[in-house]
C-alpha cells in the first residue's frame, strides 16, 4: 500500500460540495468511496462514469490521484452536450479540477490505451449488461485485495446480470458487500460463499424492480410501504 498523504478535503466538507452536483450518489455510498480511495491514497483510482462529478469530488478530495473516463455522449438519457463542460466546473469550484485526469472516451477505448496502474476501481458506466462486464475489466490492473465498487449494483437489470455473471463464472472479484446498490468486491479469487453471498442480494434487487415499477405508475404510498421515501428510483 502507497504511504497515504493528506486527504484535500474531510468527508464532510468533500460532502457537502459533492451534494451541490445533481447525481444518483447517497452520502452513506459517497463515504463508502472516499474510505476506499484514502486507504490507498496517493495511489490512483479510476472511475468509469463521471458524469456531473458528484462522485468525482469524493474520490479526489480523499487525497488519491483520480483518472476519470466517460465519452459524455449528449444522446444518452441523462447526458446534455454540456455535461463535460458542467463536469469540469463543478470540479474547479471544488478546487479539485488539477486532481483528476479526465479522458473523454469509452471505457474500452481508454482501457486499450492504459498502460498505468491503478489501485481502486468505481464503476458507474453504462448500465446495460456488456458494458458494465467490459468496465470490470479494468480490475486487470488492480493488485490482489485491491478494492472495485459497482454503483446499483442491486437497482439495475443490466448491471445485476453483469454482477450475477461474474459472480457466477469469474474467478477474479470476491463480494464483500453492499451500501445500498453500491456493492463492494475484493480483487481475488471467490469461493463458493462469496459466490453464494451474491445471489442473497437477490431480494433486494427484486424489491428495486418493484418499487421502480410502483414509482412509473404514480403508486408512491406503495412505494413507502417496502420503505422507498425518494421520488427517485431506488440507488
Amino acid at each position: 500500500m502507497p504511504d497515504q498523504t493528506e486527504p484535500i478535503l474531510a468527508f464532510e466538507d468533500a460532502w457537502r460540495l459533492a451534494d451541490r452536483v445533481d447525481g444518483w450518489l447517497t452520502e452513506a455510498q459517497a463515504r463508502d468511496l472516499y474510505d476506499a480511495a484514502r486507504a490507498i491514497a496517493p495511489g490512483r483510482v479510476v472511475e468509469i462514469g463521471s458524469h456531473l462529478g458528484r462522485s468525482t469530488i469524493v474520490l479526489a478530495a480523499s487525497g488519491a490521484a483520480v483518472t476519470a473516463v466517460d465519452p459524455f455522449p449528449d444522446d444518452w438519457k441523462y447526458g446534455r452536450a454540456d455535461t463535460e463542460q458542467r463536469f469540469r466546473a463543478h470540479l474547479a469550484g471544488a478546487g479539485l479540477g488539477d486532481r483528476v485526469d479526465l479522458h473523454v472516451a469509452t471505457s474500452r477505448q481508454a482501457r486499450e490505451s492504459w498502460s498505468g496502474e491503478a489501485r481502486l476501481l468505481y464503476v458507474d458506466g453504462k448500465h446495460d449488461l456488456w458494458s458494465c462486464r467490459d468496465d470490470l475489466l479494468w480490475s486487470g490492473f488492480l493488485r490482489t485485495g485491491d478494492t472495485v465498487l459497482v454503483h446499483d449494483a442491486f437497482s439495475s437489470l443490466g448491471v445485476t446480470l453483469a454482477v450475477l455473471r461474474d459472480a457466477s463464472t469469474g474467478n477474479r472479484h470476491r463480494y464483500v458487500g453492499r451500501t445500498g446498490s453500491l456493492a463492494r468486491f475484493e480483487v481475488g479469487r471467490p469461493r463458493v460463499a462469496d459466490r453464494l453471498r451474491v445471489g442473497r442480494e437477490l431480494p433486494w434487487f427484486v424489491r428495486n424492480l418493484v418499487v421502480k415499477v410502483l414509482l412509473r405508475v404514480r403508486a408512491r404510498s406503495l412505494a413507502r410501504l417496502l420503505g422507498h421515501t425518494d421520488t427517485a428510483d431506488p440507488y
